[in-house]
Parts: C-alpha cells; structure tokens; sequence
C-alpha cells in the first residue's frame, strides 16, 4: 500500500478513535508543551468525531476478488493489492472512503474505491480479499452488506486519488 494512503487511513482512523491537545504552560519563563488526552467513550464519541460524518448507501451485494487479479493494474493506475482494504465499484469516485458492515456477524472494515467493477450482473462491489476476511464472507463468495461513505465535513472527496 502506497504511503499516502497509510497516512490518510492512518489520519481517518485516529479521527474516528480520539485526538490529542497539545497546548503550552509557562514554566520557570520557558514554554513547555503539556499534552492531554481526551478520552473518547460511546456518549462522547459523537461530539468529538464530528468531522466525521458517515452517508447511508444503504445496502449492496458485495463480492470479492483476490489472487487473479493479484499485481495486476487497477482501473486507478495502482497496482492491486489483495491484502488492502480496497474495492471496486462502477460509480463512485476513486479515493472514496466506504464503511463496509456485514449484518450477519456485525463485523466492519473501511475501505477505498480504487478499480472499476464487479462486472457480474446483480453486484454493486467487489471487495479486496483482505476485506472479504475481516467481513467473514470468504466461504460464501457473495453477501448483502450495509455502505456507509465516509465524508469529512469541509473536505471534498476523494481525499485521496493515486492516479
């Protein structure tokens, strides 16, 4: 996986957990940095993620696909990566950020929109076989999923685009 997109995933993720204050105190005429961390629990979560916001997609069959296509060009110019958290789809823009849930086992992943497809009449998306495994879908192949894209208020997306 490309650096840029470690550090965006990186940088959503800690959105999504909590963040840290660094602020100043003056000590003996010298500022020193003091850092405090803001705990983030179910009934605060809310209030300091809201640069989050996700979108409801509503539900998609999803599939997933792996070590065919393993090296080969994305529709977006990367090279794929079966072990990323990515996924195709015909519409979205590339660098879309995805919440994937499958309601069977309530297991989630995020992912990105970096290649085109599925081209199976009666799918929506085709998930990377490191998703697939996180959601629990492998067995199966195919599975209805709840999508939620993730949007950060003030940011146009894609936030990322590697092409």
């Amino acid at each position: 996986m490309k650096l840029i997109t470690r550090i965006s995933i990186v940088g959503i993720l800690a959105l999504l957990v909590g963040f840290t204050i660094v602020k100043t105190e003056v000590v003996s005429g010298v500022a020193v940095p003091v850092m405090s961390t803001i705990p983030v629990t179910e009934e605060t979560s809310l209030v300091e993620t809201s640069a989050i916001s996700y979108i409801d997609k509503g539900y998609m069959t999803a599939s997933w696909y792996g070590p065919h296509f393993q090296g080969r060009e994305t529709a977006n110019g990367e090279i794929y990566d079966q072990t990323s958290f990515t996924a195709a789809h015909k519409v979205l823009k590339f660098g879309t950020i995805l919440r994937i849930t499958n309601p069977k086992n309530d297991q989630s992943v995020i992912v990105r929109i970096n290649d085109r497809g599925p081209y199976i009449g009666g799918r929506q998306l085709d998930l990377s076989k490191a998703a697939a495994l996180q959601l629990g879908m492998m067995k199966r192949g195919i599975v209805r999923v709840k999508v939620d894209e993730l949007s950060l208020k003030g940011v146009n997306f894609p936030v990322i685009t590697l092409n």
